[in-house]
C-alpha cells in the first residue's frame, strides 16, 4: 500500500478551498435571502427550508461577528461584504503561513 506524501503546499491547498466553500456558503445565503425577501420561493417546502436552515446555521454565526458593529444602512446590510473581505484577507494569510 502506498502512502503519498503531504507537502505543505497540499495543506495549503487544502485550507485555501475550504476558505472558499465558506465564502461560497456565505454568498449563497445571502443571495437566497435576497431571493427570498422579493418573494420567490416556494411554499411549503421542506428540501428549501432544509437548506435555508443549513446555510443559516453555517453563515450566521459568523456574520453576526460582524453586525455588532456595523450598522445597517437603510435597507442595504454592509456586514456580509465586510465579512467576505476580511474572510479573504485571513485566507491569503493563513494559507501563506502554511505554505512557508
Amino acid at each position: 500500500m502506498a502512502i503519498a506524501a503531504v507537502s505543505r503546499g497540499d495543506v495549503a491547498n487544502y485550507v485555501s478551498a475550504l476558505f472558499e466553500v465558506y465564502i461560497a456558503l456565505i454568498f449563497i445565503y445571502i443571495l437566497l435571502n435576497l431571493l427570498f425577501s422579493f418573494g420567490l420561493r416556494v411554499p411549503y417546502s421542506r428540501y428549501v427550508e432544509a437548506v435555508q436552515n443549513f446555510l443559516r446555521d453555517v453563515s450566521e454565526p459568523y456574520l453576526r461577528l460582524f453586525r455588532r458593529f456595523i450598522p445597517t444602512m437603510g435597507a442595504f446590510d454592509l456586514s456580509p461584504v465586510i465579512a467576505i473581505i476580511v474572510l479573504y484577507v485571513v485566507r491569503t494569510v493563513v494559507v501563506n503561513i502554511v505554505a512557508g
